[in-house]
């Protein structure tokens, strides 16, 4: 596509976009009366209009059912993970029984390292991004801990290629091919929140396999922002939590995929409890786990049932859009941010940023990462004036994230006019 750096454009890109009537779907955060542009769903998504409806009917059953709402409810908890599987299963590319809600992101990533981390003597090794979140690095560190490892010698972390910012999957391959005799698992990220960068996860599904290596991925940046094909990819296992682009609230629930290989091998070691066990003979309360077939056979204790039914409500939304339109937007509107972004710093002579976010769309969602040099902090409170909200990651980098779900072209058009009015006033400053 052609871009233009003016509002005419943005505004015809808004007319011409299918998906714009969404954005009227959830609430958007204001000061004053006057709302923000919000360009933080890659951290805390927007609160969809139905979610209270969805917890006020949990609430209404538990008040009028109490212990009866588990078989009675319009929404029987019992069963309520069932209501969300379809739907999570379309979103992630995988069968229904692959899939299941549970839990929070790093119980579940820990559940599935019980599962899929078994290390030995020869094979003990795991392959992670050098730049991972902070929870998926701890996570790691105590399981090989937990196993007697010392994870200076069991963490394999890769890191960019001097001067630049980002993975080439070329060699995130290459150190797999390396470490084929005594590498046990490759844990990435589906995105890197950091940087933003979207990884091969079948390259590296295909390689960790050929090394002998199971592969594992959080998707807390990659659910609801990519075109996830869990299953065709062969991933053995992946996590995501539901409160960024899932907008599903703060501390919602978490998604699990089992791949079916391991999903029907009953005799895969795991750590069980009573909502794991066949439901049909859970109320019989005898001893010996017998687990679900699938994901759910991963299960703890009984549904979340009021974070779950903030998903469903989420989850209904997605539905209606579709995740190919949606992936369709997301490209042009980032797409659009990047154009934006390059074009005012090319009017400009003192330009301090730096885009650190592929350009490429395959390897990106819809996040843009900028290092601003000499106190970057300025550019973000700037924006903060402005009424845009993205975030800030220390020591140097504003994320932005213009969500298809709610953010509209017009929105992105005034970012890139707030970060030029910047521009302009340090230049005048200086």
């Amino acid at each position: 596509m052609q871009y233009q750096n003016t509002l005419a454009f943005a505004q015809q890109l808004d007319i011409e976009d299918s998906l714009a009537s969404f954005r009227d779907q959830y609430y958007i955060p204001n000061k004053n009366g006057k709302p923000y542009i919000y360009l933080c769903g890659n951290s805390l998504g927007l609160q969809p209009k139905t979610a209270f409806a969805a917890i006020e009917q949990e609430l209404k059953d538990w008040a009028e059912l109490g212990v009866e709402g588990h078989f009675n409810a319009k929404n029987p908890w019992m069963y309520y993970h069932h209501l969300l599987t379809d739907k999570v299963a379309r979103l992630v590319g995988a069968k229904p029984s692959e899939v299941v809600i549970m839990n929070n992101l790093t119980a579940n990533l820990h559940l599935m390292m019980v599962s899929f981390y078994r290390p030995t003597k020869t094979r003990f090794k795991i392959i992670m991004e050098g730049s991972a979140f902070p929870s998926d690095q701890y996570a790691m560190e105590s399981q090989v801990r937990f196993h007697g490892f010392d994870p200076d010698d069991a963490i394999i972390e890769l890191k960019p290629r001097d001067g630049e910012y980002t993975l080439n999957t070329e060699d995130i391959i290459a150190k797999i091919n390396e470490h084929k005799n005594d590498l046990a698992l490759v844990m990435m990220g589906g995105v890197n929140y950091y940087t933003g960068q979207a990884f091969n996860m079948k390259a590296i599904t295909d390689a960790a396999h050929k090394a002998g290596a199971v592969a594992g991925f959080d998707l807390a940046h990659a659910a609801g922002n990519l075109q996830l094909q869990l299953h065709n990819w062969n991933v053995d296992f992946a996590v995501w939590c539901t409160y960024k682009y899932l907008n599903s609230g703060p501390g919602g629930t978490s998604g699990v995929f089992v791949n079916e290989q391991h999903g029907n091998n009953p005799g895969l070691p795991r750590f069980a409890g009573w909502w794991g066990h066949d439901e049909k003979e859970r109320f019989k309360m005898k001893k010996g786990f017998k687990p679900m077939e699938g994901a759910a056979g991963w299960q703890l204790s009984n549904a979340q049932i009021f974070p779950m039914a903030i998903h469903k409500a989420a989850l209904e939304l997605f539905e209606q859009a579709g995740m190919e339109k949606l992936r369709m937007k997301s490209e042009k509107l980032t797409g659009f941010l990047e154009y934006l972004l390059k074009d005012v710093a090319g009017q400009n002579s003192t330009v301090n940023f730096t885009i650190i976010t592929p350009s490429n769309p395959t390897e990106r969602g819809c996040q843009l990462s900028i290092v601003v040099k000499n106190d970057g902090r300025k550019l973000f409170d700037h924006l903060q004036d402005n009424h845009i909200l993205p975030d800030w990651r220390e020591p140097d980098v504003i994320r932005m994230s213009p969500v298809p779900m709610y953010n509209s072209f017009k929105d992105v058009y005034k970012v890139g006019l707030a970060v030029k009015s910047y521009l302009n006033r340090e230049t005048t400053t200086h």
